[in-house]
């Protein structure tokens, strides 16, 4: 008889408050670094400026040409452009890492290739 009334008396509250500790948890290890991402995403979308050289969502570098308030316009290639959602911009790239991203021009006949190389010295 004893032990049944023990059982029963037990208090929510340490319940009550593991669970709040959890949620809060969860809070500041998931949900507030995701807002924090999505907000700065969205920020660089509405910032992006003619000019700008960019990469898509998929892995596609372009230069921005033209925008309005839902839609992006990149010059892939000279005279080539593209048109895509803000939401497509993965990011800006800086001023500098951009003419290194560009891929290289084909080697000059001056530079004789590595099989051109080998075959002379066969």
């Amino acid at each position: 008889m004893l032990l049944a009334q023990q059982q029963g008396s037990g208090s929510i509250w340490p319940t009550i408050g593991m669970f709040a500790l959890l949620f809060g948890l969860m809070y500041l290890l998931f949900i507030r670094p995701q807002s924090k991402r999505r907000r700065e995403a969205e920020q660089m979308q509405r910032s992006l400026d003619n000019g700008n050289k960019v990469i898509t969502i998929g892995g596609l570098y372009g230069t921005v040409v033209g925008s309005d308030d839902e839609s992006v316009t990149l010059e892939i290639q000279p005279g080539v452009t593209a048109r895509f959602a803000r939401q497509a911009i993965a990011r800006v790239l800086p001023a500098e890492s951009a003419s290194t991203a560009e891929p290289a021009s084909a080697p000059s006949e001056e530079t004789p290739s590595a099989v051109e190389e080998t075959k002379k010295s066969n």
